[in-house]
């Protein structure tokens, strides 16, 4: 098992891997296309490896090893790039949302893990995994807890929060509980830290209506698409999927209400669950 570096020493590894690569490559006479063209991948991935922000899939990196004739340099040192202790789906994502510039997230059901709080967190997983310990959900929450922290420093990246109402009125952890989450996310928004939009019930149907979706951009490399369902997630970084997701993401937002109306909403909906305590 590779030895765990936490997210510092995490970011120092992929980041010298993603240098190596950039080496590699270019001693070989590659740019960017023709190596993902050769390994059959997208530029961008290559792109956001050299860059360290994303850790290729064993398979990726046994091709690049097999191309660049590297002896098996990408596969055996990929274990050194593990970070935060997040779902096996969601842990590009993760490490994407931490060199992000700009986020915008649309929440169908929940509120965004980067926005939420510890007893909503605590509920979810309570509700998501039965017969775990204690313990691994005292883990779970923290490492949830951590990845906010985004948010708080100055180099955070810009958010752009769009919930469906459902997120709103679903008392997830009960009334207490929901008061926090919502209280949490007003403060966010009337701060100037995340701007977030509420798109209501009587909208009826709309472009986000199927699916949650992230998208994020980046100073230096392409953007990305995230998409999560039950137990699985995929970073999307083809061009044309991402522009259909950001379309589809622009659409509902048109639907929404505006910033001020959305804050003034949830502010609403967070008294109704105190007045029910």
């Amino acid at each position: 098992m590779a030895k765990d570096l936490g997210p510092q020493g995490t970011s120092i590894a992929r980041q010298a891997y993603g240098e190596e690569l950039r080496l590699r490559r270019e001693a070989a006479n590659h740019t960017q296309q023709s190596l993902a063209d050769a390994v059959v991948c997208s530029p961008s991935l290559i792109a956001h490896i050299e860059a360290g922000r994303r850790k290729p899939r064993i398979e990726d990196a046994r091709r690049l090893d097999k191309e660049l004739g590297t002896d098996g340099f990408f596969e055996r040192f990929l274990p050194t790039l593990d970070t935060l202790r997040v779902a096996a789906h969601f842990a590009q994502a993760a490490d994407l949302q931490r060199h992000a510039t700009i986020i915008q997230e649309y929440g169908n059901v929940l509120v965004p893990g980067l926005l939420q709080t510890e007893g909503y967190a605590r509920a979810i997983f309570r509700a998501a995994w039965p017969n775990t310990t204690a313990a691994d959900i005292d883990r779970h929450v923290v490492n949830r807890l951590k990845r906010g922290e985004i948010l708080t420093g100055p180099d955070g990246p810009v958010m752009w929060v769009l919930l469906d109402e459902c997120a709103l009125r679903r008392p997830i952890g009960g009334p207490a509980a929901m008061a926090e989450q919502l209280r949490h996310v007003a403060d966010l928004g009337q701060s100037g830290r995340v701007r977030v939009h509420v798109l209501p019930l009587s909208v009826g149907a709309h472009a986000l209506l199927e699916s949650m979706v992230t998208l994020m951009k980046f100073d230096d490399a392409p953007p990305v698409a995230y998409v999560e369902g039950l137990r699985t997630g995929r970073v999307h970084d083809d061009p044309s999927t991402v522009a259909k997701c950001q379309v589809s993401f622009d659409l509902a937002l048109g639907d929404a209400l505006s910033s001020e109306a959305s804050l003034a909403a949830i502010t609403s909906v967070a008294e109704e669950y105190e007045r029910a305590l």
